[in-house]
């Protein structure tokens, strides 16, 4: 299966974390801070590295990160 923006669901942000989730319920995590993706909501375990065009990625830059990570 081939992964794009459409399958991932938003769930918002939680003290500047934002979270999305898969309908095969994995979750990924991401800060303005990070310049990665992560597992969970501290950042710790970072699954993909995002490509950022600035010293500081975007949410739709985080967003094309799970998604290329996904299609791996």
């Amino acid at each position: 299966m081939k992964y794009s923006i459409g399958d991932l669901i938003y769930q918002g942000e939680t003290s500047g974390v934002h979270n999305w989730d898969t309908l095969s319920g994995s979750s990924f995590y991401w800060h303005p801070d990070w310049l990665h993706i992560a597992e969970n909501m501290t950042g710790h375990n970072a699954t993909a590295h995002i490509e950022a065009s600035a010293e500081k990625a975007t949410k739709a830059e985080a967003t094309e990160a799970i998604v290329k990570h996904l299609n791996k």
